[in-house]
């Protein structure tokens, strides 16, 4: 039903008392986590407390590994990788809905013109002459139509479509965070890969030596076949790793290249790393305080659950009356001589009311959808949550247990360099055999590779705790005002 040219006082009179009517309530059925149950304080208590957060992340924390071509691929990665244009496309059209929301509120003017010739009924509202006759009827109308958004139903919707655009932008961070990610922990592959070839091209040339001292006691008749055999076999499996190791290589190489938005032949012309593993991070002994307030994805979440509250309240303000204001001014006649007289003028003006009665239940269908995803939404931002401190303490663990294993390593590979130091001196000095080294050169090679595989999985932890902490996310650059 809907009601043009009331009186104003009329019209609002029952506008009020229509309004009094309220909507049903729909009680949401999940709630936020409060992040003190997680041992974590809110944000913006984080700064108040002591001894509880740790300094802030660099935006640019790769800078750490000293290596510059790992910051010319990051460089290109955000340049060109198509995730990130997918974020951007994202932002622009969350942007777009949002000036779709303001522009609502805003007077809405149109003009309308007509001119047609026809056969006036001479039993409806014109009378003779004209009725009964065919005449040109001409019309141009200005209309305007601003919805007064009495009950803030507009203000929600632009409420919901700027925290939507918020989250896009915050997603666009956390996408930016994660190729970050994915570009150090793949060149850190490709680094650990030339660092085990070289590993194992020491061991291929060392395996090889122990061949040749094998033969050569074989035509002395000290060794027999099977010793040459056991030997051969030594030096086939390093060949072996070294193809494994040249397969990962060129993975790594192919995987760069494709974060970074670039063809194989990209990858192909990386020159071999030169990361320092011990690169500079700050490492807390616990979860910060401050933790979800560092989070890209987190943010992302919270806005999406003001986006969804306020769908929630525009399904509920549904149920109001919308009062708009109506005027149109143009000129209305019968015959075209007559159109552009003062007597063709018309012109009215008035409030405008559409009240909802009877509509099968879609009102209150489109409100029970509405606060079903904002419990989605506040489900995936709890998800995320318990999430985001898992892993900050998963990696706070990792980073701690590698480095006392790398100690132990260390340990061991010294030892077993010292038992080679000393069993050189005894061949030297006429006590051993230049093939009794072997054995303890087999171990000293399988100790200097797994200390190689400890220091990148350190190095690998570390990154992943720089992500789960956040990544140097600055909410006040990367949050609209």
């Amino acid at each position: 039903m809907r009601l043009r040219h009331m009186r104003a006082p009329g019209a609002l009179m029952l506008t009020g008392a229509l309004a009094g009517c309220g909507a049903p309530m729909v009680r949401q059925a999940v709630t936020p986590i409060p992040p003190a149950s997680l041992g974590l304080t809110p944000p913006e208590a984080a700064p108040a407390m002591t001894g509880q957060g740790i300094a802030p992340i660099a935006a640019d924390w790769w800078r750490g590994f000293g290596d510059p071509q790992l910051d010319r691929l990051i460089s290109d990665a955000v340049a060109g990788s198509p995730t990130l244009d997918a974020a951007i496309a994202r932002i622009a059209q969350a942007e777009a809905v949002l000036s779709a929301r303001h522009a609502a509120t805003a007077p809405d003017v149109t003009l309308d013109a007509q001119g047609q010739v026809t056969r006036l009924s001479g039993r409806y509202t014109i009378p003779p002459p004209f009725g009964g006759s065919t005449r040109f009827v001409g019309t141009g109308l200005a209309n305007l139509n601003w919805d007064l958004d009495l009950f803030g139903r507009q203000r929600e919707a632009i409420r919901g479509a700027r925290a939507s655009a918020t989250a896009a932008l915050l997603d666009s961070a956390a996408a930016r965070l994660a190729l970050t990610g994915g570009i150090v922990s793949t060149y850190l592959d490709l680094a650990r890969a030339q660092a085990q070839a070289v590993i194992v091209r020491r061991t291929i040339a060392a395996r090889e030596n122990s061949l040749r001292l094998v033969e050569a006691r074989i035509r002395n008749r000290l060794a027999s076949d099977l010793d040459r055999q056991a030997a051969a076999t030594l030096l086939a499996q390093a060949r072996q790793a070294l193809v494994g190791v040249q397969a990962r290589d060129t993975l790594a190489r192919n995987a760069l290249a494709a974060l970074a938005g670039r063809g194989g032949a990209y990858g192909a012309g990386l020159t071999a790393p030169a990361i320092r593993l011990d690169g500079g991070l700050a490492i807390p002994a616990a979860v910060p305080a401050d933790l979800l307030g560092r989070r890209a994805d987190i943010a992302a979440a919270r806005a999406r659950i003001a986006a969804a509250t306020s769908g929630k309240e525009v399904a509920r303000r549904n149920f109001y009356p919308n009062v708009n204001l109506a005027a149109l001014a143009g000129l209305q006649a019968v015959g075209i001589g007559n159109l552009f007289t003062a007597d063709a003028a018309t012109v009215g003006a008035g409030p405008a009311l559409s009240l909802p009665i009877f509509d099968g239940g879609r009102r209150r269908a489109e409100l029970t959808g509405a606060a079903a995803a904002l419990d989605l939404a506040v489900a995936d931002y709890n998800g995320r949550v318990v999430g985001a401190v898992r892993e900050a303490a998963d990696g706070i663990a990792q980073v701690g247990a590698l480095s006392a294993e790398r100690s132990r390593q260390a340990e061991v590979l010294r030892g077993y360099r010292e038992t080679g130091h000393l069993n050189a001196i005894r061949v030297s000095s006429g006590l051993d055999s230049r093939l009794d080294l072997i054995d303890n050169d087999i171990r000293t090679l399988a100790a200097e590779q797994a200390d190689a595989d400890l220091a990148y999985d350190a190095a690998q932890a570390r990154v992943r705790l720089v992500l789960a902490l956040g990544g140097g996310f600055d909410a006040s650059q990367d949050t609209p005002r």
